[in-house]
């Protein structure tokens, strides 16, 4: 299991993180009363507008501006995230050994200490990354799988999520690769937990698929798959993101169904 200093959040891109927008709005907020004169009057917040009922079948509301296609990184929320961000950057370019904890604050404008207010380690960064990423692979499976589609629905959206993290994330799956093993003990055993567990969600929709399946040949199955996909840092550049992601949902989809 991730050691216990260690606070794991899905890495920046992916699902964003408040940890940090908070505690800065609580600063900032705290900031400003401290220089507030004392006499100063306190004016009632205006009430917040009612939040629109959601629509139970998950339906845009009318007038909602269209979701896009292509695979779509989400806005930071931190200093947090851009420090993960940094860091996935400079890990994928340099190795997780030639990066010092100083040479990422400085990649994002902070120096000095202030860099320890986010993070306790260089290590604990790579944690959070990848724990991060294998966590919302994860939990993202098990969420399609929750609604018990049918099984070759359930591939294609296996597919097209597996897709959108590869595409929007190249930098983490170039770090898992080369740097997996320079993770602290206890949190390199939890990635590989979270992804045997994945793993097996996959095989299990691909034998509901092609029921002549054994469990070790599905397993082949899914491993070719995700090498497939996970070949975006060799192809990052040379073509629009959206085509790439268009690409290799079918080749992958042709290749589970083979």
């Amino acid at each position: 299991m991730p050691s216990r200093a260690t606070r794991v959040t899905p890495p920046a891109g992916l699902a964003p993180t408040f940890s940090d927008a908070a505690s800065d709005a609580a600063s900032d907020a705290a900031s400003d009363a401290a220089a507030a004169p004392a006499h100063t009057a306190v004016k009632d917040p205006a009430p917040a507008p009612a939040a629109a009922e959601p629509d139970p079948t998950g339906a845009a509301p009318p007038g909602a501006a269209p979701v896009a296609a292509s695979p779509v990184r989400r806005p930071r929320t931190g200093r947090r995230d851009d420090l993960l961000q940094a860091a996935a950057r400079l890990f994928a370019e340099r190795g997780f050994r030639g990066v010092g904890i100083e040479q990422i604050g400085a990649a994002v404008g902070i120096r000095g200490p202030g860099i320890y207010r986010h993070f306790a380690s260089k290590d604990a960064m790579l944690t959070e990354l990848l724990v991060g990423i294998s966590q919302h692979l994860l939990q993202g499976a098990q969420t399609v799988l929750s609604a018990d589609p049918s099984a070759s629905d359930a591939l294609d959206r296996l597919v097209r999520r597996h897709v959108e993290f590869a595409v929007g994330n190249p930098d983490l799956i170039v770090i898992h690769d080369r740097d997996l093993h320079s993770l602290p003990a206890p949190d390199e055993h939890e990635v590989r937990r979270l992804q045997r567990a994945y793993v097996e969600l996959w095989v299990g929709v691909l034998r509901r698929l092609r029921p002549e399946l054994t469990a070790p040949a599905a397993r082949v199955r899914a491993h070719a798959i995700f090498g497939l996909i996970n070949s975006t840092p060799h192809s990052s550049g040379a073509l629009d993101p959206a085509v790439r992601a268009t690409t290799l949902q079918a080749m992958a989809i042709a290749a589970a169904t083979a």
